[in-house]
């Protein structure tokens, strides 16, 4: 493994590191952003602790959604990173063996990428 190799697993690896945090920030930003806006409201319209919970519920609801959203992004995004590095694998593995079973051996033009 060269050193640039090793450089970019780590910027990977810290990528999804920061989007994990940002997974933590949403499930507290929401329900917090839900009970600010509920305390002006209750304050603005002196309903009481009415519009706190009601915009409570839906922080915690937005929230999740969130939560949600950034995991599949996130699991999407290391399938296709396993995906990738499958593929690399086999295509290393491929031309260490030869030719696939069931195909015929190349010929000399093809081997040369000469086209008759």
């Amino acid at each position: 493994m060269s050193f640039r190799e090793i450089l970019q697993q780590q910027q990977r690896g810290l990528e999804f590191m920061g989007n994990v945090g940002v997974i933590g920030l949403h499930m507290v930003s929401g329900p917090l952003v839900g009970v600010a806006i509920g305390y002006g409201l209750d304050a603005w319209l002196d309903t009481g602790p009415w519009c706190k919970l009601i915009f409570l519920l839906v922080g915690i609801g937005a929230g999740f959604l969130n939560v949600y959203r950034d995991s599949r992004r996130l699991l999407d995004r290391m399938a296709r990173e396993d995906a990738r590095r499958k593929g690399r694998q086999e295509a290393g593995q491929a031309a260490e063996d030869g030719p696939a079973h069931g195909q015929p051996p190349a010929t000399d033009a093809e081997q040369r990428h000469d086209r008759p």
